[in-house]
C-alpha cells in the first residue's frame, strides 16, 4: 500500500494508470445504473477524464 502512494507521489506511471482505469470502469457503472439520473448525467464526463489521464499518464515514467 505505500508503494502504491509513493507511486502517485512519484508521479510513477503504475498507480497513476491504476487510479485512471478505476475512473474509466466507475464511469462505465454510473452509465449503466438504472437508479438516478444524477449519477448518469456525470456518467460521460467521469469516463472522459478517466480516458484523457490515462492518455497522459501513459507517458509518465515506469
Amino acid at each position: 500500500m505505500t508503494e502504491f502512494f509513493n507511486g502517485l507521489r512519484g508521479l510513477r506511471r503504475g498507480a497513476w494508470e491504476m487510479v485512471a482505469s478505476i475512473l474509466i470502469a466507475l464511469g462505465v457503472v454510473m452509465l449503466m445504473q438504472p437508479f438516478a439520473l444524477e449519477i448518469y448525467s456525470y456518467s460521460f464526463i467521469v469516463t472522459l477524464v478517466g480516458t484523457v489521464m490515462f492518455i497522459i499518464v501513459s507517458h509518465f515514467p515506469e
